[in-house]
């Protein structure tokens, strides 16, 4: 009689941390100014203008991290689709 074959021990993915998950820039908050007939005063239009901007300049880094984080999810779940098909082929 033949011993069965030994099969190579399945390694479970680890997922990334979710820590690691990018947080989306908060958007700034619109003033009530805007929407309203007379406009806002310069100071407070300026205001809003700049948080616009460093909220724009927040969001190529966040993409970038985002698209990395993405990639670590979509690597875990091949490697857990990897995983199971490992276990099912060592109970045959």
């Amino acid at each position: 009689m033949m011993a069965p074959a030994a099969h190579a021990a399945c390694t479970a993915p680890t997922p990334p941390p979710a820590s690691e998950k990018p947080v989306k820039p908060a958007l700034p908050q619109k003033p009530a100014c805007l929407d309203a007939k007379g406009g806002c005063p310069g100071w407070e239009a300026y205001t809003y203008n700049d948080g616009i901007k460093a909220y724009n300049a927040q969001l190529g880094p966040f993409r970038t991290s985002a698209e990395a984080y993405a990639r670590k999810l979509k690597a875990y779940a091949d490697g857990s689709v990897a995983y199971a098909n490992c276990e099912m082929q060592s109970m045959q």
